[in-house]
């Protein structure tokens, strides 16, 4: 197992949310491609998205669900300012995940996160463990609370 991966699991552990990490026989890098592989609708499934603050230069984590896309207007009111995609090295090295495999627990850096509502809706989630075909089930409430999360609408 990846030091990523362990990494997602240590911090679960800390946060008190109880995860089973389970690799897949394909890849989850998409959020379609995790449904098939978890046996769920695109819905249940957690696009971890980082953006950057276009006047600080901080990394936001946002917590949405597979079919939508954040809304960079409702994040910017969160946030306080301008928001724009991360270079993926960037992330990588500031965070410790590669995209595709961006876990909502586990970063190398505190990041400032946000859950969109529509999540909630959900008895389960699924979201990446630290790895392309790495995966755990959570309760939407209880991820959004262990990656210390502001539940809001965020999404479109």
């Amino acid at each position: 197992m990846s030091k990523s991966v362990e990494r997602v699991r240590q911090a679960a552990h800390a946060a008190g949310l109880d995860i089973e990490i389970r690799q897949m026989s394909d890849s989850t890098h998409t959020a379609e491609d995790a449904a098939i592989q978890c046996g769920v609708t695109v819905a249940q499934i957690v696009k971890s998205l980082i953006f950057q603050g276009a006047d600080t230069r901080s990394l936001y984590l946002f917590l949405v669900s597979g079919p939508r896309k954040l809304d960079l207007v409702k994040a910017a009111r969160l946030t306080g300012e301008t928001l724009h995609r991360a270079d993926p090295k960037y992330i990588r090295k500031e965070t410790g995940f590669a995209i595709g495999g961006v876990s909502p627990l586990g970063h190398l850096i505190d990041i400032k996160a946000y859950a969109d509502e529509s999540l909630m809706q959900f008895d389960v989630v699924w979201a990446a463990a630290g790895g392309t075909n790495f995966v755990f089930p959570s309760k939407p409430e209880a991820l959004a609370k262990a990656a210390k999360a502001q539940i809001a609408d965020i999404a479109c």
